[in-house]
């Protein structure tokens, strides 16, 4: 059984930093797309940043130059650090894994994904 576990959430000031982790176990040897969603209530879940399995990224404009997506393999576990964090940052982030290709174009697309963390709360105040 797959399971991703997020963690890293927290409450900041604007400006300031938080790397959140996401830790994937109950499968060996696949290679995989993974990505971070983030959702407001009342809002549709969005992609925030993603990898590919050949290790190309993909950023949402809004947070290019500012947010960096990484994994290491070995420990199964796929970052997201976050700087100079902005009020409109705040929100549910979401790890989501697929085992298998995706086009580059759609490593955003959350209905893309198989397999999702439960979340973690990141809050930013102005």
């Amino acid at each position: 059984q797959v399971q991703l576990v997020e963690s890293g959430g927290g409450s900041v000031q604007a400006g300031g930093s938080l790397r959140l982790s996401c830790v994937a176990s109950g499968y060996t040897g696949s290679s995989s797309c993974m990505g971070w969603f983030r959702q407001d209530p009342g809002k549709e879940r969005e992609g925030v940043a993603a990898i590919d399995n050949n290790g190309r990224v993909k950023y949402a404009d809004s947070v290019k130059g500012r947010f960096t997506i990484s994994q290491d393999n070995a420990k199964n576990t796929l970052y997201l650090q976050m700087n100079n964090l902005k009020p409109e940052d705040t929100g549910v982030y979401y790890c989501a894994a697929i085992f298998g290709p995706l086009e580059w174009w759609y490593l955003l697309h959350s209905d893309q994904y198989e397999y999702w963390g439960q979340g973690t709360q990141v809050t930013v105040s102005s």
